[in-house]
């Protein structure tokens, strides 16, 4: 089983205006050279860092600072890479507002993608994707910390919602998590969390850390972590990989000369049995779409993912113009 995750993919504004609405341009053009390696995936993953529709109203828009929504044609730059799965736990799946939400669902329902992260209640928001390939079947599972006032209610949509502090996940929510992966289990043989947790820039804090660590102990195989701009470093826990971020993958964001936010990997998780080996490609945004890339810039973010693992006190093996994580010597 080859699992492909990307970090964040926002299909609005400029992508959607110049990409996504332009009928001369095909849907994929947005995944440029990285086509292949997702195709070559039995499962796709990414975060939908927007909102498929064309309806809705900004919400508060002389308070929330970006609104991102892509045209109903980003479904076909989905199914383009054949996308298995998205995350909708996030701080831009409600920029529009409930309807534009509710458009977005019924768009990936008739497409066949599945998602996780929001619905039209807390059960619905709550409820695991499953995924089936080949006889293994993976849940995914997908919270955020972003937009409190988006809190999934009894009968009133939203996201997955959780809060935390130094101690890991309040009661409440620890409760809603592991609830949730109770349901995940009993069907499933692995077990993704997809986490939109944390700033923009940085790396993971101890109460991010401690959050990461709870989500293993009750069941999670894979912690997959976005919301920050750039990818953060690996640590093994119990056996198990976190990835404290996967950073930005298709978008149109200015670059940071510094933390360059446009550089980041596409990350391929493969299973077999209890054995995990993930594979890190590194990539570039550029002109709204994303290349594998080479050279100094891939010696770059390699170097500083080699780096920032090393903290978690991680090993992280390098060859062909990729990184190596191996959590058996099987492979």
């Amino acid at each position: 089983m080859k699992i492909a995750i990307t970090g964040d993919v926002m299909l609005g504004r400029l992508v959607d205006e110049y990409i996504i609405q332009n009928p001369q341009l095909d849907a994929g053009y947005v995944w440029g050279n990285c086509l292949q390696l997702l195709h070559n995936a039995d499962i796709r993953l990414i975060n939908l860092e927007c909102v498929i529709a064309d309806s809705g109203e900004p919400w508060e828009p002389f308070t929330k600072a970006f609104h991102f929504r892509a045209h109903p044609r980003a479904i076909e730059a989905l199914k383009a890479a054949k996308v298995d799965f998205v995350s909708l736990a996030n701080n831009h799946s409600l920029d529009y507002g409930v309807q534009a939400l509710e458009e977005c669902l019924e768009l990936l329902g008739r497409a066949g993608i599945a998602h996780a992260g929001a619905g039209s209640n807390r059960a619905l928001a709550q409820e695991p994707a499953i995924l089936k390939k080949d006889g293994s079947t993976v849940a995914v599972l997908s919270i955020t910390d972003n937009e409190p006032l988006w809190e999934a209610k009894e009968s009133a949509p939203g996201v997955f919602f959780i809060d935390y502090d130094s101690g890991g996940l309040l009661e409440r929510y620890r409760s809603h998590v592991e609830q949730a992966m109770e349901r995940a289990r009993t069907s499933c043989d692995t077990v993704i969390v997809s986490a939109h947790v944390g700033p923009n820039w940085g790396p993971p804090s101890r109460a991010i850390q401690a959050v990461a660590h709870q989500l293993i102990d009750v069941g999670a195989d894979c912690y997959w972590g976005h919301s920050n701009h750039t990818p953060q470093g690996i640590e093994i826990y119990r056996g198990k990989p976190i990835l404290y971020s996967t950073g930005d993958f298709i978008d149109d964001y200015a670059v940071n000369k510094v933390d360059r936010n446009d550089l980041s990997f596409l990350f391929m998780f493969e299973l077999e049995g209890p054995s995990w080996k993930l594979t890190l490609f590194p990539t570039k945004i550029s002109e709204f779409r994303v290349n594998r890339v080479y050279g100094e810039e891939a010696e770059y973010v390699m170097s500083r993912m080699e780096k920032a693992s090393r903290a978690f006190g991680t090993n992280i093996r390098r060859e062909d113009n990729a990184l190596f994580v191996m959590g058996s010597d099987i492979f």
